[in-house]
């Protein structure tokens, strides 16, 4: 029986191997978009992409990012400046890659951007805090895509939606978790309802890796900036010994990241060039080995693990 079960359990892996190395074809003429391409990685995946000879049409907060990516890049790749908070930013963009793609459509559209700040426990934010992060990696990712769903739709093309590890366990208070749940729950939705139309949707749920996202420094002083302006009564009930553990684990994060971001861009263009893309790839190895296992845990046994040798609030019963 067990004999069994391991040829069957071989067969299935075998025949996914062999499904996931077909490749689409004509990839030179197709178009993707992909927003948050200042650094991180939105700028490596446009460079990995127009290396392969694709047309990249990348979207940069900045004019300075946009200047340094295509300075290391092919006179294939062009940029626009998008800010996905704005709606009057999204619109032109969506204009200026209709203006590029015409009657061919887009083949791929990247959702990258994001931020991660201000994250720290609960109790210490406020509801700006929470929408800061809601409106960039959800809300703007909804509308970008929106957006740019009829050009999609036209291609036949693909969706990739760049979530989280922390979409699937919730790691830290604020907003960002919370986005990448959002982010897994509308690109779920969104695959069900696309599949009629020959579009595919994929989730890249990365780990913790080395990006302007995961920064300690900027990770820290957020969130000494969010204590400090907090109410005497969250002071008080939390401690300042609670206040040194937070910021000591937030500066032991940096030796926790994984730096070869081409793990997660690998998958991204796995997802943009297969033609049996996976639905979900999860990018780095505590992202396979321990955030993905533990969001299958029992509750009580993921709360016992993430709160294991942390430091209890001055006034915890």
């Amino acid at each position: 029986m067990w004999l069994y079960l391991a040829v069957l359990v071989g067969l299935y892996y075998l025949v996914r191997w062999h499904r996931e190395r077909q490749v689409v074809s004509h990839l030179r003429d197709k178009y993707v978009f992909i927003t948050g391409c200042d650094s991180g990685f939105g700028n490596l995946l446009a460079r990995q992409l127009d290396m392969r000879g694709m047309r990249v049409l990348a979207a940069c907060l900045t004019e300075k990012g946009a200047e340094q990516l295509r300075a290391q890049t092919s006179d294939r790749l062009e940029t626009v400046t998008l800010d996905v908070t704005k709606t009057e930013s999204i619109s032109a963009a969506a204009q200026w890659v209709k203006e590029r793609v015409g009657d061919r459509g887009l083949w791929g559209l990247v959702n990258n951007a994001g931020i991660s700040v201000p994250s720290a426990p609960n109790q210490w934010l406020t509801k700006q805090d929470f929408v800061t992060i809601l409106d960039v990696n959800l809300l703007g990712m909804i509308e970008v895509t929106l957006s740019l769903l009829p050009l999609v739709r036209k291609a036949r093309g693909r969706v990739v939606n760049v979530s989280s590890a922390s979409g699937r366990v919730s790691i830290t208070g604020g907003g960002y978790c919370i986005s990448k749940y959002g982010v897994e729950a509308f690109s779920d939705s969104l695959r069900r309802e696309l599949s009629y139309f020959g579009v595919k949707v994929a989730l890249i749920e990365p780990g913790f890796f080395k990006t302007a996202v995961t920064s300690p420094k900027i990770l820290s002083k957020t969130a000494k900036d969010v204590w400090e302006r907090a109410s005497s009564e969250v002071k008080q009930i939390y401690g300042e010994k609670f206040l040194a553990s937070y910021m000591k684990l937030t500066e032991r994060i940096e030796g926790r990241l994984t730096h070869d971001l081409s793990l997660v861009t690998d998958c991204m263009e796995h997802a943009l060039t297969a033609c049996h893309p996976r639905t979900r790839y999860s990018a780095g190895w505590d992202a396979k080995l321990l955030y993905l296992p533990m969001s299958y845990m029992p509750t009580f046994l993921v709360d016992a693990i993430l709160t294991w040798g942390f430091t209890r609030p001055a006034k915890a019963v």
